[in-house]
């Protein structure tokens, strides 16, 4: 059912795939583009993974502000790949890891000109990885392999209930974003990355962590517009999830208010 009459735009990030047919494909995964039709009541606008075309030069500033114009909001997508360690000074890259040059080029000036435009912001697993390298800070290649760390990793089954299953707590930082937004201050997750923060970006704050120290959500609090990072997986089955839909709701309020100030007029609320 619509939730909303008049539907804010919300750009969906995504990925440069081989198709398997010698060829190249621009994918973003259903589960995400269903969010952002069913949990945040938007149109997804799919973003490609463009970047090398343009170059972070004035093409791609110009290209970016006239999209960034048209969207009330931006949902950055997990992936298997990782965002290439030359990005944030890492080490060199691990063997048999597998990155999205294409994507890197992409997010990271998008996120920068996202948050500067004042557009909300949600970023999902893959998504806080590029929202802390492209503010400035660092990453764990291999989670799982830094001392005293858990393996964050997800079964990789065919079940996708088994791969998205609760794994462990994260503890709410009192006072922040998500915990006004939850209510809580411990909540259970899913895990499905190999990668993870290693030095917070200056610009962000602390929301959640797991009980391991591992960075599990930030916010910008300087950011103009709502923007969330959160490196678990709220989509999946987002409905179904209280969690997620106090997430969902508080960026989808956003969005309406951008729309609401982009068109000049307020958004109609649809009767449920």
């Amino acid at each position: 059912m619509d939730r909303f009459s008049v539907r804010p735009l919300v750009g969906v990030s995504a990925c440069l795939k081989e198709n398997g047919r010698r060829g190249w494909s621009h994918t973003v995964g259903d589960k995400y583009v269903q969010a952002v039709i069913r949990a945040v009541g938007a149109l997804p606008v799919l973003i490609p993974a463009f970047g090398p075309e343009f170059g972070e030069d004035n093409a791609m500033t110009e290209a970016l502000d006239r999209l960034l114009d048209t969207l009330d909001g931006v949902l950055l997508t997990g992936s298997p790949s990782n965002v290439e360690p030359h990005h944030y000074e890492g080490g060199e890259s691990r063997d048999g890891t597998a990155h999205d040059a294409a994507r890197d080029a992409t997010t990271l000036p998008l996120i920068r000109h996202t948050i500067d435009h004042g557009v909300p912001l949600i970023a999902i697993c893959r998504g806080l990885q590029e929202v802390n390298v492209a503010l400035g800070g660092t990453l764990h290649q291999l989670v799982h392999e830094v001392a005293g760390r858990r393996d964050h990793r997800s079964p990789k089954t065919a079940d996708m209930d088994v791969n998205y299953a609760l794994a462990h707590d994260v503890e709410i930082v009192e006072g922040g974003l998500l915990h006004k937004l939850l209510g809580e201050r411990r909540v259970q997750v899913n895990s499905l990355h190999g990668q993870g923060v290693d030095r917070l970006a200056p610009r962000a704050r602390l929301e959640a962590v797991a009980d391991d120290g591992q960075v599990e959500a930030f916010s910008v609090p300087d950011a103009a517009a709502f923007t969330l990072a959160l490196q678990w997986h709220p989509e999946h089955r987002a409905l179904e999830n209280p969690v997620s839909m106090k997430m969902f709701d508080a960026f989808a309020a956003a969005c309406r208010a951008r729309a609401a100030a982009r068109l000049g007029s307020p958004m109609r609320v649809a009767a449920e």
